[in-house]
């Protein structure tokens, strides 16, 4: 998401949170910070949720499939276990829509690119690319997805529907979207490395699949779509995001890391230092980050020190260089010159307002440049870790080649 005009996007929020009476809401049980306050918030408020749960371990998924098939959170340990996405409680509590955008929060929700540019799905034809004119697309914001299969396990939805970018042209997009829990052995192999009994865990993949339904092709002259998964994760005073890159020279891989979308972030709050780029992440000042397909890897993550909680994200990213949809607003030298990974910093505006707090971490598909029929599939894993230090150390360690001491003190 473009956070330029966060100010006024807060202040929706925050008109709908004075609207709701009581945002601990009586009914519930559990207390806030759990998995199962959350899952009786939507009970509550008569949402229709999916959960996708193992019942040994009591690691589950909460998936809300009027907002996308979004997965809402997760935890590793049952009703009474730390939920780990971020939900904007007070404005699901109030129940009302907005016909611009509603931040309900989530830890996954599927969100399609440019955002803007020629090519972009949230402005109209000849709209000038402010936030007035800026509108996500119904079909990603309040529209269901079907549900088409649905097992312990795994549950899948599809959804077709027709967008029109700021350039006239009609395309018709067919979604489809698994999600499901991972066993222990697709754990450890994408880890590489079984985890330790003695730690907590939840691991979860969605595979997303994006096919040109029309009988036009997708064209760098004519326009393009990307998948873009938005992550939102509950920020701690000592959180830390850490994406591994690829070093070498700038003039072949150009800048490590973009650092200049709201001004540039400051040193206190941004190293890159061995290899490893470091964020802060504690929702108090309002930063974004990105990393080119030249740059990043398939791997990155984030930890707690506090809570002890470490979340590896990996996600598809081809082999073979490919090109990148760019999502800034307004005039682009190159529309295929952008991110495919990114961390969002949430924190207060210039009256004090805030969405969150919350932090994000995004990745992207490369551009779908497809002919009519074609498919492009973009898959993502998530997994968070709790327990013993000395295991995470361990895990991290093996994963990314610096220890949890290392990003502890980075700051």
């Amino acid at each position: 998401m473009n956070y330029l005009n966060a100010k006024k996007l807060s202040l929706v929020s925050l008109t709908v949170l004075f609207m709701s009476c009581n945002s601990q809401n009586q009914n519930n049980h559990f207390p806030k910070g759990t998995y199962g306050y959350d899952v009786e918030l939507f009970k509550n408020q008569k949402i229709e949720i999916l959960q996708l749960t193992d019942e040994d371990s009591g690691a589950s998924v909460l998936i809300a499939p009027g907002y996308q098939s979004r997965v809402m959170t997760s935890t590793a340990s049952g009703m009474e276990g730390k939920s780990f996405g971020w939900i904007n409680h007070d404005y699901i509590e109030a129940g009302e829509f907005n016909t611009k955008f509603n931040p309900f929060g989530g830890e996954e929700r599927f969100w399609l690119g440019p955002e803007g540019g020629p090519f972009s799905i949230y402005f109209k034809p000849n709209a000038e690319q402010t936030f007035e004119n800026w509108n996500v697309p119904k079909e990603l914001d309040t529209t269901p997805f079907d549900v088409v299969e649905k097992s312990g396990s795994k549950v899948s939805f599809q959804k077709t529907f027709e967008l029109t970018n700021t350039s006239g042209t009609s395309l018709q997009v067919g979604v489809n979207r698994t999600i499901k829990l991972l066993p222990k052995e697709a754990v450890a192999k994408t880890l590489k490395t079984p985890l330790n009994e003695s730690l907590h865990w939840v691991a979860y993949e969605t595979e997303n699949i994006l096919t040109n339904k029309g009988e036009n092709n997708w064209t760098e002259d004519s326009g393009f779509l990307s998948i873009w998964l938005l992550c939102m994760f509950n920020p701690a005073e000592k959180g830390v995001v850490f994406l591994p890159y690829n070093e070498g020279n700038e003039d072949e891989l150009g800048k490590v890391v973009e650092d200049d979308y709201f001004g540039k972030v400051p040193s206190e709050r941004l190293i890159v230092k061995d290899g490893v780029v470091y964020f802060k992440v504690d929702g108090k000042q309002r930063n974004k980050i990105g990393l080119s397909p030249e740059r990043s890897t398939p791997y990155c993550g984030s930890y707690d020190p506090e809570s002890k909680s470490l979340t590896v994200l990996w996600y598809s990213k081809p082999e073979e260089p490919a090109k990148y949809v760019n999502s800034k607003w307004g005039e682009q030298e190159d529309p295929l010159k952008g991110d495919a990974l990114n961390s969002y910093n949430d924190g207060p505006v210039d009256d004090g307002s805030i969405m969150g707090p919350f932090y994000e971490i995004e990745s992207s598909s490369p551009a779908a440049l497809l002919k009519a029929g074609e498919s492009i599939t973009h898959t993502q894993r998530i997994f968070h870790i709790t327990g013993d230090e000395m295991r995470l150390n361990e895990l991290v360690q093996n994963l990314f080649h610096v220890s949890l001491h290392d990003i502890e003190l980075v700051f």
